[in-house]
């Protein structure tokens, strides 16, 4: 059986909040990241989503002890790593790379290229100069972009060329793991295609494994193998991408398709977008953090925690009521529709017949 590359186990990350000039008091526990698990199968895209401020880009960091954890567990091929000193983390650094969600911020302005793509190889002692200059030039060709660029300066690209950029400096190590913090944001819709692509095309030739991190809903739903919903610090649903979007058990991770941009009139939903303001994870909700905006809330749902628990095989959602949070596929096939815009879908679906006889 193999076993998993990555694994956090019940992490937490608090951040006391203090108040005061000289003598400071603490007044307060930030709670970014509160109990989250998960495993990452080597070969595999876990992609991490919900909304700004959930705590998923704090947990991608987490993962690879950039930020120390609080409490929990992090495990990497095996190995349990929180309280590897930093001599031992620095040699796994070369095993994990992060691709960062600012392609101007993110290099530095003062490096060309090659400087910057080969930096993590000089850290790591990889090669010699002129070994560095080639590999250099390999992974400039890897990313689409011409050995020439070697020579110049991030100023002198566009927002997508840096995230080659960055991506091959990714890769300049030869890692296993590269954690994706929002890696397409930033950039144009064409470009996140093409960003996306190329993602996706190294990781089959090279056998890459990716937490990658995103609020963009379409952009999962290409990239990911399995997609773990996060709310105020907490996996809320976690399942295999066809499950996920074709079954959502969560009354938030179905309000965030809804609220995805839909081209098709025809796969329009009836959901109505989340009520109410986000809470603070310095004052979280007790019981179910998403009861404050939750359609479905019950008095259970104040006062108990619900459990990330197995609906079916693969298919966990923290939600006391999952197996009865309704259908989301009976939206997409046009029930509970207004029946003026039902109206107007069978029109055009006649429409589109007709067209489509003619043609033939």
């Amino acid at each position: 059986m193999t076993k998993p590359l990555l694994e956090l186990e019940d992490i937490r990350k608090l951040y006391p909040v203090k108040k005061g000039l000289i003598i400071q008091k603490e007044v307060g526990t930030v709670r970014a990241v509160d109990g989250v698990s998960f495993q990452l199968m080597p070969g595999e895209t876990l992609a991490v989503v919900g909304e700004s401020g959930c705590g998923k880009s704090t947990t991608a960091r987490l993962a690879m002890r950039l930020i120390e954890p609080t409490s929990g567990t992090i495990r990497y091929d095996g190995q349990d790593i929180t309280k590897a000193t930093r001599q031992d983390m620095r040699r796994l650094r070369r095993d994990m790379q992060i691709i960062f969600q600012d392609p101007y911020s993110s290099l530095n302005p003062r490096m060309t290229v090659e400087e910057i793509i080969a930096e993590p190889m000089v850290v790591h002692n990889v090669g010699d100069r002129a070994s560095r200059r080639d590999r250099v030039r390999e992974l400039l060709r890897l990313v689409d972009l011409a050995p020439y660029h070697a020579d110049r300066y991030p100023h002198e690209f566009s927002g997508g060329q840096r995230q080659r950029i960055g991506i091959a400096r990714a890769l300049s190590v030869s890692p296993r793991l590269i954690v994706c913090d929002e890696p397409v944001s930033a950039l144009d819709v064409s470009i996140q295609a093409q960003i996306v692509n190329l993602l996706k095309d190294l990781q089959k030739e090279f056998g890459l494994t990716y937490l990658f991190i995103s609020h963009g809903l379409a952009v999962v739903k290409h990239v990911s193998d399995r997609v773990a919903v996060m709310y105020l610090g907490q996996i809320v649903e976690i399942a295999d991408k066809k499950n996920l979007y074709d079954n959502p058990r969560h009354p938030y991770t179905q309000a965030l398709l809804a609220a995805a941009p839909e081209p098709d009139p025809s796969r329009r939903t009836a959901m109505k977008s989340l009520g109410g303001d986000l809470p603070s994870p310095l004052n979280p909700p007790s019981g179910c953090r998403f009861h404050t905006r939750c359609p479905l809330a019950q008095e259970r749902c104040r006062s108990e925690v619900p459990a990330l628990r197995e609906i079916e095989p693969g298919h966990r959602a923290a939600c006391h009521f999952a197996e009865s949070v309704p259908s989301f596929t009976r939206f997409r096939n046009g029930e509970g529709i207004h029946p003026r815009l039902q109206e107007r879908l069978a029109l055009y679906a006649r429409h589109k017949a007709a067209l489509a006889s003619v043609n033939a």
